[in-house]
């Protein structure tokens, strides 16, 4: 199980590895969130998302008989490119799993970076039985997107740096708000504050119809959503917290966000012109409920994460060309 000593080693492995990214903010966000507004890009991490500190974290701390066999991995696209560059610093073969209607940025990506990319139809192939087969053919070690306690552990050193950097802000009391799918970054940022920032509540922040966090924290049971595709925030869309993920979760975090996928569209052309930030729609959530369910959140400041800029240049532009005249 994933603790704050795991996360604490997992941010020596990282050093000089994973970027260590700031808090941005301004005026324009604050006046429209009625309070001071944080924002942490992780969209400017390596292979622009978050997912490369535990891809790293976890590939780091194999054993090195084991690593050198090579590594495969199951993703739409950030944990895809995540586990790739850090299985190509290694020096250690990647196999990638991906849906085949993934977005076609993140696939030519994922190869380009240097991975051996299998595509799959989610709607009639068992990815699982593609992804046992290739590993027991060839020996490769399986890094979970999510429910891996060495991932979550190199999710939460996003959670060590809100926590230094709110500090010396002087912010004590404030939500943390986390774009979440199946919670590894989430359960690994709420086990990081609870440490160094016990004043700071993490909070879920998902896309309308794929709320299933949310839910499971009003039911206290693992919910499941209904469906698996048909959002544009592909990148967080998962069918249900896990199973390590949901009881760090359950005790640690508030209460969750949903938003829909017009205030995703509309907070990724805002961060493009307040920050300058390029954000996907799955990224853009925790910013989206930071700026429109102000009455839902405590305090004078909110901090908000953005955890990924994976977007192909359409779906970039018609959030531009449909919030251009309110940015």
């Amino acid at each position: 199980m994933s603790d704050i000593a795991m996360i604490r080693a997992a941010a020596e492995r990282l050093r000089g590895h994973a970027r260590r990214t700031p808090l941005l903010s301004s005026p324009f966000l604050d006046e429209i969130a009625g309070r001071r507004v944080l924002v942490k890009p992780e969209c400017l991490q390596h292979t622009g998302s978050f997912k490369y500190r535990g891809a790293r974290s976890a590939i780091s701390a194999l054993d090195a008989n084991v690593r050198d066999r090579g590594v495969i991995a199951f993703s739409s696209g950030n944990h895809a490119q995540g586990v790739t560059l850090a299985a190509r610093e290694h020096g250690i073969p990647a196999v990638i799993i991906m849906p085949g209607d993934a977005p076609a940025m993140k696939i030519e990506n994922t190869r380009a970076l240097g991975a051996e990319v299998v595509l799959y139809d989610r709607a009639n192939e068992d990815r699982d039985a593609i992804g046992a087969r290739l590993a027991s053919e060839r020996g490769l070690t399986l890094i979970k997107p999510f429910d891996e306690p060495l991932v979550i552990a190199g999710q939460g050193t996003t959670g060590l740096e809100i926590a230094e950097d709110a500090r010396a802000l002087g912010i004590e009391r404030a939500d943390v708000l986390v774009c979440c799918g199946g919670g590894g970054l989430t359960s690994g940022i709420a086990l990081a504050l609870e440490a160094d920032a016990p004043g700071l509540r993490a909070r879920p922040c998902e896309p309308e119809g794929f709320d299933d966090v949310a839910r499971s924290l009003i039911s206290g049971q693992i919910e499941r959503n209904t469906k698996l595709t048909g959002s544009i925030c592909d990148a967080i869309v998962t069918p249900s917290p896990g199973e390590i993920t949901f009881p760090i979760l359950k005790r640690l975090c508030g209460p969750g966000f949903v938003v829909t996928e017009e205030e995703c569209l509309h907070a990724m052309a805002l961060a493009w012109a307040r920050l300058k930030l390029v954000v996907e729609p799955g990224g853009a959530v925790a910013l989206a409920a930071a700026l429109w369910r102000k009455d839902q959140i405590e305090g004078d400041a909110v901090i908000a994460l953005i955890s990924g800029g994976n977007v192909d240049r359409e779906m970039f532009l018609n959030a531009l060309d449909r919030f251009g005249d309110q940015i």
